[in-house]
């Protein structure tokens, strides 16, 4: 009897022992196969949470397929208390291992609410934007010019929750004293910027901070990433560039970003210039005219008076030879291609044509013939 009875106990264990492994195969397999979510969706995870609510969050937006599951797979991980606040984009399929990585690792939000705050060339704006999980794309919800437009309620309330991301985008052509003036201004930024990086140093591109970032600290990885882009357009320079240092590219490199905002102009105005230094004539642009006059702080606001253009400044092309001294902005990675790598063209001369582009001359007469137009162009412009 007792050797039966122990016999069945065997059995049920040996099933027992069957069963539980069967459920942790299962476990396991839930844990780490695609998860259920159809759409994308933004994960918040608040200051103070815990794997109990994010776990019931993601069950209840068809994230996971158990709450349960999730936090047991955190806990074998060693991650339960490792849980970040802030935004984090889950996307379809996304499987509970995945997403524990997400929530555990760190880092910068995925998605939920941004402020960019875009320093352009005549002006500061800061918009409110918010990612839509379904589609990836941003949802303008405030936008507004720093200093000058009212101050939105949303821009005000949201710059203080702890899941915004901040961000702050150059435009190609700003200065370095538009740059610097514009980190002074944004207040979430701390500190002192330090000595104004020389000009063209800076690379117009998107970078992302956060709430008390030094400011010096923005600038160098600004200049950090423009010195990366200038070695890379060197490095892949054209043997018909008309500049013999990558200091020249980059003084090239603003003009060309200051004379034109079309991106398939840049060529064609990169090689009137280079056909221009290779003849040995005068650049004769009017952009270095006027950083002569502000030094970049600023903009001009006005057109160029005719005594300006016969003023002598290390920067006016009209009176100097070859190229200025410094760059006269900030240059984007096109127009330092474009510096080493013009259009093959005989084009001498371009002048604006109405449209927001330029038309190209190989002859002083063609040139003077479109300058006639332009004229004609402003005339009309100016009595309408």
């Amino acid at each position: 009897m007792w050797r039966s009875l122990a016999s069945n106990m065997l059995t049920v264990l040996v099933v027992a022992l069957f069963l539980l492994g069967g459920v942790i195969l299962w476990g396991k397999s839930q844990y780490t196969s695609q998860g259920p979510l159809e759409t994308a969706i933004c994960l918040q995870v608040r200051p103070g949470s815990n794997m109990t609510r994010v776990s019931a969050d993601l069950e209840q937006q068809g994230a996971v397929s158990s709450g349960a599951i999730f936090r047991l797979g955190a806990k074998y991980a060693e991650k339960s208390s490792q849980l970040k606040a802030g935004s984090f984009l889950v996307r379809p399929g996304t499987s509970m291992e995945a997403i524990l990585e997400q929530v555990t690792q760190g880092g910068a939000s995925t998605c939920g609410t941004e402020v960019v705050y875009r320093v352009g060339v005549t002006r500061l704006r800061a918009e409110v934007r918010e990612l839509d999980p379904a589609t990836g794309k941003f949802v303008e919800r405030a936008d507004f010019e720093l200093g000058v437009d009212e101050t939105p309620a949303i821009f005000t309330d949201l710059k203080s929750a702890s899941d915004t991301r901040f961000r702050v985008a150059l435009a190609e052509g700003v200065t370095s004293w538009q740059v610097v003036d514009a980190l002074k201004r944004i207040d979430i930024l701390a500190g002192d910027p330090g000595e104004r990086p020389g000009e063209g140093l800076l690379a117009p591109d998107s970078y992302e901070i956060i709430s008390g970032q030094a400011r010096g600290e923005v600038l160098a990885q600004m200049e950090e990433r423009q010195a990366l882009l200038v070695a890379a357009a060197w490095e892949n320079r054209s043997p018909e560039a008309a500049v013999q240092s990558p200091e020249e590219m980059l003084i090239l490199a603003s003009i060309i970003e200051k004379e034109t905002g079309i991106a398939a102009e840049r060529g064609q105005v990169a090689s009137v210039f280079t056909n221009r230094l290779n003849r040995g004539m005068r650049l004769q642009t009017d952009p270095t005219v006027i950083y002569g006059v502000t030094k970049g702080e600023g903009v001009l606001g006005r057109g160029l008076r005719q005594s300006e253009l016969r003023k002598v400044t290390p920067w006016n092309t009209y009176v100097i030879e070859g190229l200025p001294p410094t760059p006269i902005a900030n240059p984007g990675r096109a127009s330092l291609a474009a510096a080493v790598n013009p259009d093959t063209t005989d084009f001498l001369f371009f002048v604006a044509d109405g449209t927001g582009g330029h038309a190209f001359a190989a002859t002083l007469q063609e040139h003077n013939r479109n300058v006639v137009k332009w004229r004609e162009i402003e005339a009309q412009r100016n009595n309408n």
